[in-house]
């Protein structure tokens, strides 16, 4: 047995007995049966592993023209990606595409200060004017967390600038209805518009500063360099750029006539990549844009979408097509199948359409449907280039919106863009709904937990995402490709039950009812106040870890919430002993 070769394929095994598991053409097409199949349906057989998890490569292709380094994409929604998501997905490799719940302007604004981005330069620096009051400086610093303001004449960026304000200029100042004239210092040290990340750092480390203010010839307020931020900002050598060294980006477009204007907006703003944002791809309204685009900047890559089947591809594909967004109804929050009964499963979608797809050289994103880095390893395997993720990185710090607690809980706005709250703010053009007399819902309204900043996350999801391609034996999405449709990837198919087991135990959490323990204490009952917080701190600390289990980069996190509410029967404690 010893001199026998290694069979480090699986189709190369040849004991009489089979094989193990099925290939996707068996699972999607040959013995379908007309069956909706989704990612938690599936579980992949392992491969061979001659390689160490560092050589795996996720390079790959959203369109025919842009490649990627990391194959993630955020989704064009209004609480997911604006130019601090986009900056951040370009910086680790991956891209963002720019939502269009807003006017021409602001888009185009928003498309600017991602091209503009210089790592560690804040291009858009919270200013005040001289006129502004103390309160003032109080609001930004409880939505913001700082208080190192600069002061221009108009209080915009762009404007001469006049002095700055910091915590030691104002702590001490009881009449918060002072202004910023009499207390901001004037005599500052600046640099000027041009100079490099490192010139800059050595101007703040030398002269002990916080901030540092870019300014040009007349004096304007250009740019801010923050210490907290170089200390944060660390290079990104796998950032997605084009060829001006530029961030590459995108936006999101509809399908309705000004929506042309709009295109151009966004090509003279400098976008690399419009996004034909519809929830039924297939329509004459949809091709008619794509060749107008097609025709008009045949420069930008234009991804058409979404689709689910064959045939809704191929007419996108004939429309001229660079990529095309797959998914319908499968989105956390997109109720597209419940309410209007049409849709495909998520993993079904994905293999039909990538394989004609491949036939003439379109990559397809997965959009939709993506709870972990597992459901983007099988998004991957079933055919897909890329994974747009919506609920995956709305909660980051670099999604729009404010935080909030719930329950002890960190939470951020979420929402789907065929909620009748989004669609009150622009995006029922997304639906084909701007003019219905009653506007139907598509998608819900919801929060997320905080999942921490995206220079954490993302390279856990990264990570996750290699060593999934290690286990399958496979180091790059090519070659990932090369085995699905070798018949290469073995898959299975999973009862409820495998699939119970597979996934965590959740346990049900139960609320921490502080009014039993005043119950008790009111009846006089002497209080064991070990056995209490084992009884109701620990079911939600449980909670906690419960709620971050996905996250599990995020202990620290974790820990500190966890310490806060031991912290608080604590105190119940104290008040009533």
């Amino acid at each position: 047995h010893m001199s026998q070769a290694l069979v480090t394929k699986n189709l190369d095994f040849d004991e009489g007995l089979g094989q193990d598991g099925r290939s996707a053409l068996d699972i999607f097409v040959t013995n379908n049966k007309g069956v909706g199949v989704t990612y938690d349906d599936l579980i992949m057989m392992p491969g061979h592993i001659n390689f160490g998890v560092h050589e795996v490569a996720l390079d790959t292709k959203i369109s025919r023209n842009i490649s990627l380094r990391l194959p993630l994409v955020s989704s064009p929604m209004d609480t997911v990606t604006e130019h601090k998501m986009a900056i951040s997905m370009a910086l680790h490799g991956a891209i963002g595409v720019i939502h269009y719940n807003m006017t021409v302007e602001e888009q185009c604004h928003e498309v600017a200060l991602v091209k503009k981005f210089k790592n560690g330069f804040i291009l858009n620096p919270v200013c005040l004017s001289p006129t502004d009051t103390l309160e003032k400086v109080d609001e930004i610093k409880a939505e913001y967390n700082f208080a190192g303001i600069p002061i221009t004449e108009n209080g915009k960026v762009g404007s001469k600038l006049l002095g700055m304000v910091s915590n030691r200029d104002i702590d001490f100042i009881e009449n918060r209805k002072t202004l910023l004239k009499d207390v901001m210092v004037s005599k500052l040290i600046t640099a000027r518009e041009g100079i490099s990340l490192a010139e800059a750092n050595e101007i703040l480390k030398a002269n002990k500063l916080g901030k540092l203010p870019i300014v040009n010839v007349k004096g304007e307020l250009v740019s801010l360099i923050s210490r907290r931020d170089l200390v944060k900002n660390r290079d990104f050598p796998n950032a997605s750029k084009d060829n001006n060294k530029q961030l590459l980006v995108g936006a999101a477009i509809g399908t309705r006539p000004n929506d042309r204007e709009r295109a151009a907006a966004l090509v003279a703003a400098g976008v690399n990549l419009l996004v034909i944002d519809s929830s039924q791809g297939d329509s004459m309204f949809q091709i008619e844009i794509l060749r107008y685009l097609k025709s008009n900047f045949p420069r930008v890559d234009v991804i058409g979408g979404n689709v689910v089947t064959m045939r809704q591809a191929k007419n996108l594909i004939l429309a001229g097509a660079d990529g095309l967004k797959i998914g319908m109804g499968s989105g956390s929050i997109c109720t597209t199948q419940e309410i209007c009964a049409v849709g495909r499963a998520q993993a079904s979608a994905v293999y039909n359409t990538a394989r004609l797809a491949k036939k003439y050289g379109v990559p397809v994103i997965a959009d939709g449907g993506i709870a972990s880095s597992g459901h983007i390893i099988k998004a991957l395997s079933v055919g897909a280039s890329a994974v747009m993720c919506g609920s995956l990185f709305a909660g980051t710090e670099e999604a729009p919106g404010q935080y909030f607690f719930q329950d002890g809980v960190r939470l951020k706005k979420y929402r789907g863009m065929g909620s009748i709250e989004a669609q009150g703010q622009g995006s029922a053009k997304r639906y084909f709904g701007t003019n219905a007399a009653v506007k139907v819902a598509q998608g819900v309204s919801g929060a997320v937990v905080d999942k921490g900043s995206l220079n954490k996350y993302i390279p856990y999801l990264q990570q996750g995402i290699m060593h999934g391609f290690q286990d399958l034996g496979v180091k790059s999405v090519k070659e990932l490709h090369e085995a699905l449709y070798q018949g290469e990837l073995r898959y299975e198919m999973r009862t409820p039950a495998a699939q119970r087991e597979g996934s965590c135990g959740h346990a049900k959490i139960k609320r921490v009812d502080m009014e039993q323990v005043h119950e008790g204490i009111e009846k006089n009952t002497k209080m064991d106040w070990d056995a209490l917080f084992q009884k109701h701190c620990q079911k939600k600390a449980c909670a906690i870890q419960w709620c971050l289990s996905r996250n599990n980069y995020q202990e620290k996190r974790c820990q500190a919430q966890l310490n806060a509410y031991k912290e608080c029967c604590k105190q119940v404690k104290e008040e009533y002993s």
